[in-house]
């Protein structure tokens, strides 16, 4: 079951550094004392928050993607730290969740039953009855230098899911002031041909990017950013817990 983990959180990964790509459009520059960063274009906020984003030591991703690859969507709640730290919970289609924690150089899951048996629909019932029997709600463990855990071990660096979302150049357009989760903030908003995005970055302390809403007909989605510099809770589960490097 790993490579189905990975896949779903690599799958998360694209989308969110892929978002900033989608920033066309222009807009003239605003000079009202008063208004949110004010003389800049959408385009310079929107670097500013990239620029803010990605020179956090760490931060929570959470929310939901629509991926064709992954014939549904992917729900996400990971918090990771450029020391590849990770932890949170994910999963596919809304069918069952998985846990998952990084820490050093080890990777824990444990997945449920509902998870398990999601992704072996085209096991037949006694394959499928013998993994639930084998995984469900047990944690497993693995090299994060193992072949098959490099992209999940990449994911849980910040450094490396936020490594393409510096490459932004924009020209997107200053939308409202507004607040998320009571953070007050301001919405810049970009087009794709039919696709739509709306980025929102706080306007006061650092211009951290808060929430992206995709309205993209094939790759609708929402992820927030928040915990910006917080500790990451990655912990090794106690008790007993599956290697799955044993032979």
């Amino acid at each position: 079951m790993r490579r189905t983990a990975l896949a779903a959180v690599c799958l998360a990964a694209a989308a969110t550094v892929s978002v900033t790509g989608c920033l066309p459009g222009s807009e003239a520059k605003e000079d009202a004392a008063k208004v949110p960063f004010a003389g800049l274009t959408g385009g310079e906020i929107a670097d500013k928050a990239v620029k803010a984003t990605t020179g956090a030591d760490s931060l929570r991703m959470k929310g939901e993607i629509t991926d064709e690859t992954a014939g549904g969507t992917v729900q996400l709640d990971m918090a990771m730290n450029k020391k590849g730290d990770c932890a949170g919970t994910m999963s596919m289609g809304g069918e069952g969740q998985a846990e998952l924690i990084k820490v050093g150089d080890t990777i824990y899951m444990k997945y449920d039953e509902a998870f398990l048996r999601a992704q072996s629909k085209d096991s037949s019932k006694e394959e499928a009855d013998m993994v639930v029997e084998m995984l469900a709600d047990k944690w497993t463990k693995t090299s994060a230098t193992a072949e098959d855990s490099e992209d999940i071990a990449s994911f849980c660096d910040l450094d490396e899911t936020l490594s393409e979302f510096e490459d932004t150049n924009s020209d997107a357009e200053r939308g409202k002031t507004t607040a998320f989760d009571g953070t007050p903030a301001i919405t810049l908003n970009e087009g794709d041909g039919k696709d739509r995005y709306t980025l929102y970055v706080a306007t006061e302390g650092k211009p951290y990017l808060l929430r992206v809403v995709s309205k993209s007909a094939k790759e609708p989605g929402e992820l927030t950013f928040t915990d910006y510099n917080k500790p990451v809770p990655a912990e090794a589960p106690k008790g007993n817990v599956i290697d799955l490097d044993e032979d």
